[in-house]
């Protein structure tokens, strides 16, 4: 029986054979006949990390998903050295699958300076201890998407707001907050806690949309995918420590939405921004 492949397993890309920056990882399984758009961002990261001589910091990715990634194929990241200045280094990347492009983002990192320093304060939310986890939530549930959260999802989320499964949220709020780790530890290594987190805001990030809306992720008929994602490193943070991601949406207009989120750690600190426009089709009586 082969061992199941695990988050780091996926995240820990390797060099492959031959001329210039190449890499490759395996996939997740997916219940969905197409790769979770958060895997990519953090191979992604960790594949443009790679290249970056040691000490300068992943601070911020923008990726744009080109096309649905195949769970059955193994993707390529393919790295371009844009610049190494003295303070900062630039890479492109370059996923690839069947020979075409499935995303295309650019990276950048820096060497470690002193500067002005704020940042937003977390909201005073209950904490993970007094909330229900999504894979108890959904335990029951006959649904292949449950039954993959319930047992098998590398990440464990806690929601603050009535999670949008299954159910609309009345209240209709474009806010939310949910708390969200890696369960299990991960090494000390910076560049695979940020790329966890990559791969860890691509769950929720759209969820304020739809509970504005009140509709649930069950809508029939409904078709919610990612076109673009941005985020933002501020501060050192580990991906297996509990971490509030709030979200919220300024906009939905032209089967577009945009969604924006903070993520916090424990202690309060500001760690990473999070920002997604995602496409949002319905069936013309849910618009009417």
């Amino acid at each position: 029986m082969s061992t199941p492949v695990s988050l780091l397993d996926v995240l820990d890309v390797v060099r492959a054979a031959g001329p210039g920056d190449v890499f490759t990882g395996p996939n997740l399984p997916q219940w969905r006949p197409r790769l979770f758009g958060g895997q990519v961002l953090g191979q992604v990261a960790v594949a443009a990390g790679r290249t970056v001589e040691p000490g300068r910091a992943l601070h911020s990715l923008h990726a744009y998903f080109l096309r649905p990634g195949d769970p059955a194929v193994p993707v390529e990241f393919a790295v371009e050295r844009l610049r190494d200045g003295r303070s900062f280094s630039s890479r492109r990347v370059q996923a690839v699958q069947n020979g075409v492009p499935i995303l295309s983002g650019i990276a950048s990192f820096q060497v470690p300076a002193e500067g002005l320093d704020h940042a937003e304060q977390a909201p005073d939310v209950p904490g993970p201890e007094e909330l229900t986890s999504d894979a108890e939530l959904l335990a029951d549930v006959d649904h292949p998407g449950a039954r993959r959260i319930a047992s098998s999802r590398p990440v464990e989320i806690r929601h603050v707001d009535p999670p949008v499964y299954l159910d609309a949220d009345p209240s209709r709020s474009p806010r939310q907050s949910a708390w969200l780790r890696v369960p299990g530890p991960l090494p000390d290594d910076p560049l695979l806690h940020r790329a966890a987190l990559a791969y860890a805001s691509d769950f929720t990030v759209l969820e304020p949309v739809l509970r504005r809306h009140g509709l649930p992720w069950a809508t029939p008929g409904a078709s919610v995918a990612s076109l673009d994602h941005a985020m933002w490193w501020h501060r050192e943070a580990r991906a297996d420590e509990w971490v509030l991601f709030v979200g919220d949406t300024p906009s939905a207009s032209g089967a577009r939405a945009l969604a924006t989120a903070r993520m916090f750690d424990r202690a309060g600190r500001l760690i990473a921004t999070v920002a997604q426009e995602g496409m949002v089709r319905l069936p013309g009586e849910l618009l009417s």
